[in-house]
């Protein structure tokens, strides 16, 4: 596993990378320089990130929070002080461990794990929401071609569902693929 540690400071990045060698881990990547960090980082194209900000003003808790939206990797966040704003903030950017004042060697494994967990778990939901809301608007374009071809052909539910399964099978489409193309003949022709 690749893991990129972002610390300006070198003796707090000592003991970041000596907890992870303790735990196994030998593909570590160290940057101190915070300006082009994303570029840095998609360049490097780590696994897991690891940023440890001693007093993180603003700013930088900013810059970290966008860097957590756009890579979209684990990432585990120490930070000597916080808020609640702060915290809210890191969670809703994706930061899946966010540690306050818990910066020791043993205990970067479990933190390292849980930030790992957390983003698979969060992954896997996003998923799951795309899905269940292409399922919702394919159905809703089907239920509206029903309708279109009720009225136009006079038929019942059923036979309107029957003649876009049909006409999909027939024609190697998706049954939404299909009430798609009746909508939009529909609103042409309207």
């Amino acid at each position: 596993m690749k893991i990129a540690v972002v610390d300006p400071q070198p003796d707090r990045a000592d003991v970041i990378e000596e907890g992870l060698r303790d735990a196994g881990y030998r593909d570590i990547h160290r940057i101190a320089e915070m300006s082009g960090l994303l570029e840095r980082l998609s360049e490097l194209a780590p696994d897991v990130i690891l940023i440890d900000l001693e007093n993180p003003n603003r700013d930088v808790l900013e810059q970290m929070f966008e860097v957590s939206r756009l890579v979209r990797r684990p990432i585990a966040m120490f930070v000597d002080e916080s808020d609640m704003s702060m915290i809210e903030a890191a969670v809703e950017a994706g930061v899946g461990a966010y540690v306050v004042d818990g910066l020791k060697k043993e205990r970067i494994k479990a933190i390292l794990a849980t930030a790992i967990t957390r983003f698979n778990t969060f992954t896997r939901l996003q998923s799951e929401l795309q899905a269940t809301k292409a399922a919702l608007a394919e159905r809703k374009v089907i239920d509206r071609a029903k309708g279109i071809l009720m009225k136009a052909k006079g038929l019942s539910e059923e036979e309107a569902y029957a003649l876009l399964r049909k006409t999909a099978m027939s024609q190697s489409r998706k049954l939404s693929e299909i009430a798609q193309s009746v909508v939009t003949a529909a609103e042409l022709l309207s």
